[in-house]
């Protein structure tokens, strides 16, 4: 999940109150091509060797895998394109705005609360990533798939200094960081492309079939974890980015679009990213599986550890090392500075300096457990559930308020600071279904589209009876 020079511009430009609050210009729009390097970078990144391997541990088969990414990815496509791209373009307001003339200030503080916190749990994974790289020389023990807590003094002492460094860079500001960047994002994405090539020979893959025996009819998912179906690929990966679709995050992004098809140039992120990049770095954990060290694991009833530091480097050496390194840098100092621009609209009084150090400082803690990143299928799907209701407020609003009878922008209009019927929506939806996914044990990315939907058919239903109360009352 990089952020590249194009994006990074555009969140300089919000931070600095840069059409903020107003709607862009034309003069500001930005052709297709600016978004299509963007995807391709920000989506090619230190998630993707964590969640290659993941599903692999969750027993996937090749048909699941192949076949159910490219359906779960082009639903996701589909979603940014046909909902995001459309609102932004028509409005061009950033989220934050948008859901500000809904839900009126206070609730917003609250959304952004929840964003950064995420925000910074998303980054302490990806410091946890470039961690398992940066311990090979000092030959540390890598953390295990059941490992919650840090297993030693030498995890603590890397983590910490990574966080730090990330910490620093991302408060300084992204003068250096986006040009690094530009130049870091072909690099991973031909690191992952390696990783893929070498792996294959590795496995002795010469044909198709044998590409597909490596997953075959699946297997039992390793100890400790979920048994993955087809569905499971197609549900998870379409909502992998529900916050920024369907929620409606990259609404700050879009809104310098020409025009929606710009949304076709996700397909870059979803194809480069989250299918060559996720299927290469599964074949990195499939040559692992074959070795000595995994099969004592296996054979002692223990999941082997999903370290990308150590697959990266048995297939391409320091370059794979490297790869990890720069792929998790440069995926955890982007999200660390967006949390400290969600924190900075809770307390504006203080500096993007100091907002941002804070996010890293909870970014590193977090880091400093690897459950959030031995869990990133998990921690992606429940960051989904959450945000994504939201995204469904602004949706159902702006293609619905007609035929719902409701004031636009409510808040605004009526000059309230709370929206009750948005804030009462989403607790009923989420509170629902999570419920549901608890009690009865269901897939939590199984109830984030229902959950939406709900959230979205109350919000017009609840918005109706309360202004309509209010305007008798008047």
């Amino acid at each position: 999940m990089n952020l590249n020079h194009h994006e990074e511009k555009l969140i300089e430009e919000l931070a600095s109150g840069e059409f903020e609050r107003v709607p862009v210009p034309t003069s500001k729009l930005k052709s297709w091509k600016s978004f299509l390097g963007m995807y391709a970078g920000e989506h090619t990144a230190g998630t993707e060797f964590m969640i290659g391997p993941l599903f692999l541990t969750a027993g996937v088969s090749a048909f699941d895998l192949i076949v159910g990414l490219l359906i779960g990815n082009l639903l996701a496509v589909l979603s940014w394109r046909f909902l995001t791209a459309i609102i932004a373009v028509e409005n061009r307001l950033t989220l934050y705005y948008q859901f500000e003339k809904i839900c009126g200030k206070k609730l917003v503080i609250g959304y952004n609360l929840a964003n950064g916190i995420l925000f910074c749990f998303l980054s302490g994974a990806m410091i946890t990533v470039s961690a398992t790289a940066v311990g090979i020389p000092f030959d540390m023990e890598m953390p295990k798939l059941t490992d919650i807590t840090p297993n030693g003094a030498t995890w603590v002492i890397i983590v910490v200094l990574i966080g730090t460094v990330i910490s620093l860079i991302a408060s300084k500001g992204y003068d250096t960081v986006s040009k690094a960047a530009n130049w870091m994002s072909p690099i991973i994405v031909l690191a992952f492309l390696a990783c893929g090539i070498v792996a294959l020979n590795q496995l002795g893959v010469k044909s198709f079939t044998d590409f597909w025996n490596i997953w075959d009819e699946g297997s039992e998912p390793f100890p400790g974890q979920l048994k993955y179906t087809f569905w499971h690929v197609v549900i998870w990966s379409w909502f992998a980015n529900a916050a920024m679709h369907v929620g409606m995050s990259d609404l700050s992004v879009f809104r310098f679009a020409k025009t929606a098809n710009a949304g076709w140039t996700t397909a870059a992120g979803m194809y480069v990213g989250h299918y060559m990049a996720w299927i290469a770095a599964a074949l990195l954990y499939a040559v692992y599986l074959k070795s000595t060290e995994a099969q004592a694991f296996l054979s002692n009833g223990e999941a082997p550890p999903v370290a990308p530091g150590p697959l990266a480097n048995n297939a391409i050496g320091i370059f794979g090392i490297i790869a990890v390194v720069l792929a998790g840098w440069t995926t955890a100092n982007p999200t660390i500075y967006r949390a400290g621009l969600a924190f900075q609209a809770i307390m504006p009084k203080l500096s993007t300096f100091w907002v941002t150090i804070i996010a890293g400082t909870v970014a590193t803690i977090a880091g400093l457990f690897p459950a959030f990143a031995m869990k990133l299928l998990g921690f992606v799907a429940l960051y989904g559930f959450i945000l994504a209701p939201f995204g469904a407020v602004i949706v159902f609003e702006h293609f619905f308020h007609k035929q719902a009878g409701i004031v636009k922008n409510y808040a605004e209009v009526a000059n309230i600071k709370f929206n009750n019927s948005v804030f009462l929506a989403w607790a009923i939806s989420f509170g629902l279904f999570y419920f549901i996914s608890i009690q009865f044990d269901i897939f939590l990315s199984f109830v984030t589209l229902p959950a939406w939907l709900l959230c979205g058919i109350l919000f017009l239903i609840l918005s109706k009876y309360s202004q309509k109360k209010k305007s008798n009352l008047n």
